[in-house]
């Protein structure tokens, strides 16, 4: 009996002891990034953009204002999506290098590459260069994903860069950021 103890002692003690290396656990720290908060006085966020945002009117971009920029930004830079479009999230405007010091956009900015500020404007999913605004399928409204970012550089693009050029470029130097939605249905 005695021995049959010792044996089943060893047994199990070996489970416990190994000349493997322990794995070590990482945990990552969710990094917690300052929020901006942006607003627009042509809508509301989660109500509808008045027609003259959209190709059934003006087709020009709404006036935003943002606020909580933090101290270290370089650069602003705003994306404008749709992630209801059919087969793809659709990209209606891609701007970028906007000055640190901007507190907002005005209504209807220039479709220009380069704004009067040195602000670069991509191109957006219609092929074309500055804002082009909703301009659904008929039927379920889409929502409209405007999204500020803070950026603690300078970015080197060129004028008319993709979204995907930009989120490849901002990406390790964005220090804050927001966005709001609008919705719009035909």
């Amino acid at each position: 009996m005695r021995i049959f103890l010792i044996i089943a002692l060893l047994v199990l003690s070996s489970g416990c002891i190994s000349d493997q290396p322990e794995q070590e656990i990482q945990i990552e720290e969710e990094t917690i990034m300052e929020q901006i908060s942006i607003s627009s006085d042509a809508f509301k966020v989660g109500t509808s953009l008045p027609v003259e945002y959209t190709c059934d009117g003006e087709d020009r971009s709404p006036a935003l204002t943002w606020d909580g920029i933090p101290a270290g930004t370089q650069s602003i830079a705003i994306i404008v999506d749709d992630p209801d479009a059919p087969g793809k999230t659709w990209v209606h405007w891609v701007i970028y290098n906007i000055p640190a010091n901007s507190s907002g956009l005005p209504a209807a900015v220039p479709k220009n590459k380069t704004l009067d500020d040195g602000s670069l404007q991509g191109t957006n999913d219609f092929g074309r260069i500055g804002y082009n605004g909703p301009c659904p399928p008929p039927g379920k409204p889409h929502r409209y994903f405007f999204k500020v970012y803070a950026l603690d550089t300078t970015l080197s693009l060129k004028s008319g860069a993709t979204k995907s050029q930009l989120e490849t470029a901002m990406s390790g130097h964005i220090i804050a950021q927001g966005e709001m939605i609008g919705k719009y249905g035909r």
